[in-house]
Protein backbone atom coordinates (compact mmCIF):
# COMPACT_ATOMS: atom_id res chain seq x y z
CA UNK A 1 0.00 0.00 0.00
CA UNK A 2 1.15 3.33 -0.72
CA UNK A 3 2.66 5.69 2.10
CA UNK A 4 1.04 8.62 0.81
CA UNK A 5 -2.61 7.21 1.88
CA UNK A 6 -2.95 7.02 5.94
CA UNK A 7 -1.93 3.44 7.11
CA UNK A 8 -3.45 1.69 9.81
CA UNK A 9 -1.35 -1.14 11.50
CA UNK A 10 -2.72 -3.72 13.76
CA UNK A 11 -0.92 -5.46 15.84
CA UNK A 12 -2.80 -8.30 18.03
CA UNK A 13 -1.10 -10.53 20.82
CA UNK A 14 -2.64 -13.08 22.39
CA UNK A 15 -1.92 -12.38 26.38
CA UNK A 16 0.10 -15.06 28.21
CA UNK A 17 -1.79 -17.70 25.21
CA UNK A 18 -0.45 -20.88 26.38
CA UNK A 19 -1.14 -19.80 30.19
CA UNK A 20 -4.08 -18.30 29.16
CA UNK A 21 -5.77 -21.33 27.31
CA UNK A 22 -4.82 -23.63 30.03
CA UNK A 23 -6.35 -21.66 32.84
CA UNK A 24 -9.57 -20.94 30.75
CA UNK A 25 -9.82 -24.99 30.46
CA UNK A 26 -9.30 -25.50 33.78
CA UNK A 27 -11.05 -23.38 36.61
CA UNK A 28 -8.74 -24.88 39.07
CA UNK A 29 -5.73 -23.25 37.80
CA UNK A 30 -6.93 -19.60 37.17
CA UNK A 31 -5.20 -17.30 39.65
CA UNK A 32 -2.64 -19.44 40.27
CA UNK A 33 1.37 -18.97 38.92
CA UNK A 34 0.91 -21.33 35.87
CA UNK A 35 4.02 -22.30 33.77
CA UNK A 36 3.94 -24.35 29.95
CA UNK A 37 7.07 -26.15 29.29
CA UNK A 38 9.42 -28.96 30.14
CA UNK A 39 9.23 -30.58 33.11
CA UNK A 40 11.55 -29.44 36.01
CA UNK A 41 11.93 -32.61 37.61
CA UNK A 42 11.80 -35.64 34.66
CA UNK A 43 13.64 -33.59 32.56
CA UNK A 44 16.56 -33.03 34.90
CA UNK A 45 16.30 -29.65 34.45
CA UNK A 46 16.23 -29.14 31.01
CA UNK A 47 14.58 -26.78 28.43
CA UNK A 48 12.58 -23.43 28.70
CA UNK A 49 9.56 -21.72 29.66
CA UNK A 50 6.81 -21.43 26.54
CA UNK A 51 4.71 -19.18 28.40
CA UNK A 52 3.55 -18.22 31.87
CA UNK A 53 0.54 -17.14 33.30
CA UNK A 54 0.88 -13.22 34.88
CA UNK A 55 0.41 -14.47 38.44
CA UNK A 56 4.17 -16.33 37.54
CA UNK A 57 5.59 -13.12 36.23
CA UNK A 58 5.37 -11.62 39.48
CA UNK A 59 8.22 -14.39 40.43
CA UNK A 60 10.36 -12.70 37.62
CA UNK A 61 9.47 -16.17 35.31
CA UNK A 62 9.59 -15.22 31.56
CA UNK A 63 9.24 -17.56 28.41
CA UNK A 64 12.60 -18.64 27.02
CA UNK A 65 14.15 -18.75 30.55
CA UNK A 66 15.71 -22.03 31.48
CA UNK A 67 12.55 -24.38 33.26
CA UNK A 68 15.37 -24.97 35.94
CA UNK A 69 15.72 -21.02 36.95
CA UNK A 70 11.89 -20.76 36.21
CA UNK A 71 11.18 -23.65 39.20
CA UNK A 72 13.77 -21.93 41.70
CA UNK A 73 11.80 -18.77 41.41
CA UNK A 74 8.81 -20.71 41.71
CA UNK A 75 8.38 -24.64 43.08
CA UNK A 76 4.95 -23.81 44.03
CA UNK A 77 3.65 -22.99 40.70
CA UNK A 78 2.29 -25.34 38.38
CA UNK A 79 4.28 -26.29 35.69
CA UNK A 80 2.46 -28.42 32.53
CA UNK A 81 3.20 -29.56 29.31
CA UNK A 82 3.21 -27.65 25.90
CA UNK A 83 0.05 -29.30 24.29
CA UNK A 84 0.70 -28.02 20.97
CA UNK A 85 -2.28 -29.04 19.08
CA UNK A 86 -4.62 -27.27 21.53
CA UNK A 87 -3.09 -24.25 21.12
CA UNK A 88 -2.77 -24.45 17.13
CA UNK A 89 -6.61 -25.30 17.10
CA UNK A 90 -7.14 -22.19 18.84
CA UNK A 91 -4.98 -20.25 16.97
CA UNK A 92 -6.83 -20.72 13.99
CA UNK A 93 -10.35 -19.92 15.85
CA UNK A 94 -8.17 -16.29 16.65
CA UNK A 95 -7.17 -16.05 12.59
CA UNK A 96 -10.28 -16.67 11.24
CA UNK A 97 -11.84 -13.50 13.45
CA UNK A 98 -9.37 -11.78 12.35
CA UNK A 99 -9.76 -12.72 8.42
CA UNK A 100 -13.03 -11.09 8.93
CA UNK A 101 -11.48 -7.64 9.37
CA UNK A 102 -8.96 -7.75 6.05
CA UNK A 103 -7.18 -10.31 3.98
CA UNK A 104 -3.99 -8.30 4.83
CA UNK A 105 -2.47 -10.25 7.58
CA UNK A 106 1.32 -11.07 8.75
CA UNK A 107 1.00 -13.96 11.13
CA UNK A 108 4.04 -13.42 13.29
CA UNK A 109 3.69 -16.44 15.51
CA UNK A 110 1.10 -18.45 16.95
CA UNK A 111 -0.32 -15.46 19.13
CA UNK A 112 0.49 -12.38 17.30
CA UNK A 113 -0.04 -10.95 13.99
CA UNK A 114 0.23 -7.68 12.07
CA UNK A 115 -2.74 -6.41 10.29
CA UNK A 116 -3.08 -3.29 7.74
CA UNK A 117 -6.28 -2.53 8.12
CA UNK A 118 -5.74 0.35 5.71
CA UNK A 119 -8.68 -0.51 3.34
CA UNK A 120 -10.93 -2.27 5.24
CA UNK A 121 -11.90 -0.07 8.61
CA UNK A 122 -14.83 1.53 6.99
CA UNK A 123 -16.55 -1.42 6.94
CA UNK A 124 -16.66 -1.03 10.19
CA UNK A 125 -16.42 2.60 11.80
CA UNK A 126 -13.23 4.00 12.48
CA UNK A 127 -9.69 2.39 12.57
CA UNK A 128 -9.91 2.02 16.38
CA UNK A 129 -13.93 1.15 16.41
CA UNK A 130 -12.52 -1.49 14.42
CA UNK A 131 -9.79 -2.91 16.97
CA UNK A 132 -12.14 -2.65 19.58
CA UNK A 133 -14.65 -4.94 17.80
CA UNK A 134 -11.60 -7.12 17.21
CA UNK A 135 -11.24 -7.39 20.88
CA UNK A 136 -14.98 -8.21 21.40
CA UNK A 137 -15.14 -10.91 19.12
CA UNK A 138 -11.93 -12.61 19.89
CA UNK A 139 -12.97 -12.56 23.85
CA UNK A 140 -16.65 -13.26 23.31
CA UNK A 141 -15.54 -15.91 21.01
CA UNK A 142 -12.98 -17.60 22.98
CA UNK A 143 -12.82 -16.25 25.96
CA UNK A 144 -9.25 -15.31 25.66
CA UNK A 145 -8.17 -11.56 26.01
CA UNK A 146 -5.81 -9.67 23.16
CA UNK A 147 -4.24 -6.65 23.98
CA UNK A 148 -3.71 -4.60 20.49
CA UNK A 149 -1.62 -1.70 19.07
CA UNK A 150 -3.12 0.46 16.18
CA UNK A 151 -0.27 2.49 14.96
CA UNK A 152 0.88 4.26 11.41
CA UNK A 153 4.11 1.81 11.55
CA UNK A 154 4.76 -1.48 12.73
CA UNK A 155 7.53 -0.78 15.11
CA UNK A 156 4.86 1.17 17.12
CA UNK A 157 2.17 -0.85 16.68
CA UNK A 158 3.69 -3.49 18.02
CA UNK A 159 5.30 -1.50 21.04
CA UNK A 160 2.02 -0.11 21.80
CA UNK A 161 0.19 -3.44 22.18
CA UNK A 162 2.71 -4.06 25.07
CA UNK A 163 2.14 -1.56 27.07
CA UNK A 164 -1.35 -1.65 29.20
CA UNK A 165 -1.10 -5.89 29.08
CA UNK A 166 -2.86 -7.79 29.09
CA UNK A 167 -6.59 -6.74 27.48
CA UNK A 168 -5.03 -3.38 26.28
CA UNK A 169 -6.04 -0.78 23.56
CA UNK A 170 -3.52 1.62 22.41
CA UNK A 171 -4.01 3.82 19.46
CA UNK A 172 -0.79 6.28 18.26
CA UNK A 173 -1.96 8.85 15.98
CA UNK A 174 0.27 9.67 13.38
CA UNK A 175 0.14 13.32 14.08
CA UNK A 176 1.33 12.28 17.97
CA UNK A 177 3.53 9.48 16.64
CA UNK A 178 6.93 11.15 17.66
CA UNK A 179 5.45 12.21 20.80
CA UNK A 180 4.36 8.89 21.43
CA UNK A 181 7.98 7.27 20.97
CA UNK A 182 10.60 9.74 21.80
CA UNK A 183 9.89 9.70 25.87
CA UNK A 184 9.88 5.61 25.88
CA UNK A 185 13.53 3.36 26.97
CA UNK A 186 15.29 3.05 24.66
CA UNK A 187 15.62 -0.70 24.55
CA UNK A 188 11.83 -0.42 22.89
CA UNK A 189 13.17 0.29 19.82
CA UNK A 190 12.95 -2.56 17.45
CA UNK A 191 15.79 -5.46 17.18
CA UNK A 192 17.90 -3.14 19.92
CA UNK A 193 19.29 -5.90 22.14
CA UNK A 194 20.49 -5.67 25.88
CA UNK A 195 24.42 -4.84 24.73
CA UNK A 196 23.44 -2.25 22.20
CA UNK A 197 20.86 -0.29 25.01
CA UNK A 198 24.02 -0.39 27.65
CA UNK A 199 26.47 0.63 24.98
CA UNK A 200 23.72 3.58 23.52
CA UNK A 201 23.30 4.40 27.88
CA UNK A 202 27.00 4.36 28.00
CA UNK A 203 26.85 7.78 26.07
CA UNK A 204 23.76 9.25 27.52
CA UNK A 205 21.03 7.97 25.40
CA UNK A 206 18.30 6.59 27.52
CA UNK A 207 15.24 7.67 25.64
CA UNK A 208 13.89 6.88 22.06
CA UNK A 209 13.99 10.99 22.33
CA UNK A 210 17.89 10.77 22.51
CA UNK A 211 18.33 8.45 20.04
CA UNK A 212 16.39 10.27 17.67
CA UNK A 213 18.27 13.68 18.28
CA UNK A 214 21.53 12.45 18.19
CA UNK A 215 23.93 12.39 14.79
CA UNK A 216 23.14 9.84 12.94
CA UNK A 217 27.16 9.87 11.66
CA UNK A 218 27.95 8.89 15.77
CA UNK A 219 25.45 6.04 15.54
CA UNK A 220 26.79 4.57 12.56
CA UNK A 221 30.62 4.37 13.89
CA UNK A 222 28.80 2.94 16.60
CA UNK A 223 26.87 0.01 15.44
CA UNK A 224 27.79 -0.35 11.76
CA UNK A 225 24.44 0.01 9.46
CA UNK A 226 22.31 -1.19 12.34
CA UNK A 227 22.97 2.49 13.43
CA UNK A 228 21.23 4.29 11.20
CA UNK A 229 18.51 1.79 11.09
CA UNK A 230 18.14 2.78 14.66
CA UNK A 231 18.33 6.89 14.09
CA UNK A 232 15.26 5.99 11.46
CA UNK A 233 12.94 3.92 13.83
CA UNK A 234 13.38 6.73 16.73
CA UNK A 235 12.74 8.96 14.31
CA UNK A 236 9.38 7.54 13.29
CA UNK A 237 10.86 5.94 10.02
CA UNK A 238 9.38 2.60 9.32
CA UNK A 239 8.53 1.80 5.86
CA UNK A 240 8.02 -1.80 6.28
CA UNK A 241 4.74 -3.07 5.51
CA UNK A 242 2.61 -6.02 6.34
CA UNK A 243 3.38 -9.11 3.93
CA UNK A 244 0.62 -11.93 3.85
CA UNK A 245 1.80 -15.39 3.26
CA UNK A 246 1.98 -14.95 -0.40
CA UNK A 247 4.90 -12.37 -0.05
CA UNK A 248 6.67 -13.85 2.44
CA UNK A 249 10.24 -13.49 0.96
CA UNK A 250 12.15 -15.20 3.52
CA UNK A 251 11.78 -16.94 7.34
CA UNK A 252 14.39 -16.79 9.45
CA UNK A 253 15.32 -17.07 13.21
CA UNK A 254 17.97 -15.28 16.01
CA UNK A 255 19.29 -16.51 19.00
CA UNK A 256 21.78 -13.56 21.09
CA UNK A 257 23.70 -15.04 23.62
CA UNK A 258 23.93 -13.73 27.35
CA UNK A 259 27.20 -13.44 26.75
CA UNK A 260 29.64 -13.83 24.03
CA UNK A 261 30.87 -16.46 23.40
CA UNK A 262 33.43 -18.64 20.76
CA UNK A 263 32.25 -21.90 22.98
CA UNK A 264 32.11 -24.01 19.87
CA UNK A 265 29.38 -26.41 22.07
CA UNK A 266 27.21 -23.03 22.22
CA UNK A 267 26.92 -21.92 18.81
CA UNK A 268 26.69 -25.17 17.51
CA UNK A 269 23.40 -25.67 19.58
CA UNK A 270 22.52 -22.41 18.56
CA UNK A 271 22.69 -23.38 14.65
CA UNK A 272 20.69 -26.54 15.79
CA UNK A 273 17.68 -24.72 17.42
CA UNK A 274 17.80 -21.90 14.48
CA UNK A 275 17.56 -24.62 12.20
CA UNK A 276 14.85 -26.53 13.83
CA UNK A 277 12.73 -23.31 13.90
CA UNK A 278 13.02 -22.40 10.75
CA UNK A 279 12.54 -25.89 9.28
CA UNK A 280 8.97 -25.81 11.43
CA UNK A 281 7.37 -22.57 10.14
CA UNK A 282 8.40 -23.62 6.69
CA UNK A 283 6.82 -27.45 7.10
CA UNK A 284 4.04 -25.21 8.70
CA UNK A 285 3.55 -22.80 5.61
CA UNK A 286 4.05 -25.56 3.00
CA UNK A 287 7.02 -23.35 2.06
CA UNK A 288 10.45 -24.63 0.92
CA UNK A 289 13.73 -22.83 -0.32
CA UNK A 290 17.15 -23.05 -1.62
CA UNK A 291 19.20 -20.04 -0.61
CA UNK A 292 20.40 -20.58 2.97
CA UNK A 293 22.07 -17.40 4.57
CA UNK A 294 23.70 -17.25 8.01
CA UNK A 295 24.16 -13.75 10.01
CA UNK A 296 27.31 -13.60 12.47
CA UNK A 297 27.22 -10.56 15.06
CA UNK A 298 30.66 -10.22 17.12
CA UNK A 299 31.34 -8.39 19.98
CA UNK A 300 31.75 -4.93 18.90
CA UNK A 301 28.56 -5.32 17.22
CA UNK A 302 29.99 -6.03 13.79
CA UNK A 303 27.51 -7.99 11.41
CA UNK A 304 28.57 -10.25 8.63
CA UNK A 305 26.25 -12.84 6.37
CA UNK A 306 27.14 -15.82 4.47
CA UNK A 307 25.20 -17.16 2.32
CA UNK A 308 24.99 -20.38 0.00
CA UNK A 309 22.12 -21.59 -2.77
CA UNK A 310 21.30 -24.98 -2.44
CA UNK A 311 20.73 -27.10 -6.42
CA UNK A 312 17.05 -27.86 -5.06
CA UNK A 313 15.13 -26.84 -2.34
CA UNK A 314 14.58 -27.81 1.12
CA UNK A 315 12.56 -27.61 4.46
CA UNK A 316 14.92 -30.25 5.89
CA UNK A 317 16.02 -29.89 9.20
CA UNK A 318 19.56 -31.56 8.58
CA UNK A 319 19.54 -30.07 5.13
CA UNK A 320 19.87 -26.36 6.83
CA UNK A 321 21.83 -27.44 9.89
CA UNK A 322 24.62 -29.23 7.95
CA UNK A 323 24.82 -25.58 5.35
CA UNK A 324 24.96 -23.38 7.81
CA UNK A 325 27.25 -25.16 9.79
CA UNK A 326 29.37 -24.88 6.76
CA UNK A 327 29.24 -21.31 6.88
CA UNK A 328 29.85 -21.24 9.85
CA UNK A 329 33.17 -23.14 10.14
CA UNK A 330 34.41 -21.36 6.83
CA UNK A 331 33.68 -17.79 8.49
CA UNK A 332 36.82 -16.34 10.13
CA UNK A 333 36.14 -14.42 13.48
CA UNK A 334 39.48 -13.23 14.43
CA UNK A 335 39.47 -14.49 17.75
CA UNK A 336 35.94 -12.15 18.28
CA UNK A 337 33.91 -13.70 20.24
CA UNK A 338 29.95 -14.30 18.86
CA UNK A 339 27.68 -12.29 19.97
CA UNK A 340 24.35 -13.39 17.77
CA UNK A 341 23.80 -15.80 15.08
CA UNK A 342 20.70 -16.16 12.80
CA UNK A 343 19.69 -18.16 9.79
CA UNK A 344 17.62 -17.64 7.20
CA UNK A 345 16.30 -19.28 4.17
CA UNK A 346 15.04 -17.61 1.07
CA UNK A 347 14.57 -17.94 -2.42
CA UNK A 348 11.06 -20.26 -1.62
CA UNK A 349 8.51 -21.96 -3.62
CA UNK A 350 5.66 -24.29 -2.36
CA UNK A 351 6.60 -27.72 -1.00
CA UNK A 352 4.46 -29.24 -3.49
CA UNK A 353 5.37 -27.39 -6.55
CA UNK A 354 8.24 -29.26 -6.74
CA UNK A 355 7.20 -32.66 -7.59
CA UNK A 356 7.08 -34.13 -10.66
CA UNK A 357 6.31 -37.63 -12.23
CA UNK A 358 9.80 -37.61 -12.52
CA UNK A 359 11.34 -36.14 -9.47
CA UNK A 360 11.17 -39.19 -7.57
CA UNK A 361 13.78 -38.97 -5.02
CA UNK A 362 14.15 -42.28 -2.23
CA UNK A 363 16.93 -40.30 -0.04
CA UNK A 364 14.28 -37.80 -0.11
CA UNK A 365 11.58 -40.05 0.40
CA UNK A 366 13.11 -41.53 3.71
CA UNK A 367 14.16 -37.94 4.81
CA UNK A 368 10.53 -36.33 4.43
CA UNK A 369 9.25 -39.63 6.43
CA UNK A 370 11.47 -39.03 9.54
CA UNK A 371 11.16 -35.25 9.46
CA UNK A 372 7.20 -35.65 9.47
CA UNK A 373 7.42 -38.50 11.80
CA UNK A 374 9.35 -35.64 14.01
CA UNK A 375 7.04 -32.73 13.07
CA UNK A 376 4.08 -35.23 14.87
CA UNK A 377 6.16 -35.80 18.17
CA UNK A 378 6.58 -32.07 18.45
CA UNK A 379 2.92 -31.09 17.46
CA UNK A 380 2.24 -33.74 20.56
CA UNK A 381 5.05 -33.53 23.62
CA UNK A 382 5.89 -29.95 22.50
CA UNK A 383 8.91 -28.27 20.48
CA UNK A 384 11.83 -29.52 23.63
CA UNK A 385 10.28 -33.25 22.93
CA UNK A 386 13.03 -33.98 20.64
CA UNK A 387 16.16 -32.19 18.62
CA UNK A 388 18.83 -33.25 16.11
CA UNK A 389 21.44 -35.71 17.94
CA UNK A 390 24.54 -32.67 17.76
CA UNK A 391 25.86 -30.13 19.67
CA UNK A 392 24.32 -28.39 23.23
CA UNK A 393 21.49 -26.39 23.50
CA UNK A 394 22.35 -22.92 23.91
CA UNK A 395 22.32 -20.23 27.11
CA UNK A 396 20.56 -17.34 25.63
Amino acid sequence: MPRAMKCYIVHVDMDAFFASIEQRDNSLLRGKPVIVGADPKKGGGRGVVSTCSYEARKFGIHSAMPISIAYKRCPQGVFLPVDMAKYEAVSEEIFKILYDFTPQIERAGIDEAFLDISGSYHLFGTPLGTCLLMKSRIKKETNLTASIGLAPTKMAAKIASDLKKPDGMVEVIKDKLLDFLWPLDVSKIWGLGEKSKSALNNIGINTIGDLAKKDIRDLVRLFGKGGASFWQLANGIDERIVETESETKSISSEITFEEDTLDKDKTDGALVLLSEKVSGRMRQDGLKGRTITLKIRLEGFHTFTRSFTLGEPTNFVSSIYKEAKVLYNNFETNGKRVRLLGVKISNLSRKDAERTLFSTNSKNEREESVQTAIDKIKKKFGSDSIHLATGKAPKT
